[in-house]
């Protein structure tokens, strides 16, 4: 089974730093600091966007473990006995609340939110629990 970004997030953080950039040149009015915090923001978004295309599917199980991706896009295996827990976090913030998954190596604890795995964590949750 596999976890993966929604297909259309990419898009969005791509469009949403284009649209930042344009929206500041607009209204900079030549300012060069406006300009360059709007540019770094957009980079940001840019880059994050990239990240969600080169490495899609950040959660994945089989019947000898998962494959986790960890730092920016690179994957790591990690077999069932070296997995000590999975685990909801879920918690309340600013009248919402947030759901994490939390998978718990000893060495690593990698945790993803709904939009690293296209579901809510919860639906996950009894696909990565081992009797």
């Amino acid at each position: 089974m596999t976890w993966r970004v929604p297909r259309w997030l990419p898009a969005v953080k791509a469009a949403g730093g284009v649209a930042l950039i344009l929206f500041a040149v607009a209204l900079a009015e030549g300012d060069p600091v406006q300009l360059g915090v709007a540019g770094a923001v957009c980079a940001g978004l840019l880059v994050w966007a990239a990240r969600d295309l080169l490495a899609p599917v950040r959660l994945a199980a089989d019947d000898d473990g998962l494959t986790v991706v960890a730092g920016f896009a690179r994957r790591v295996r990690v077999p069932w006995p070296q997995v000590e827990a999975v685990r909801l976090d879920t918690r309340p913030r600013l009248g919402l609340r947030s759901e994490t998954l939390e998978v718990d190596t000893g060495d690593a604890l990698h945790v993803f939110t709904k939009a690293d795995l296209g579901v809510p964590p919860a639906d996950v949750l009894p696909h990565l629990r081992r009797s």
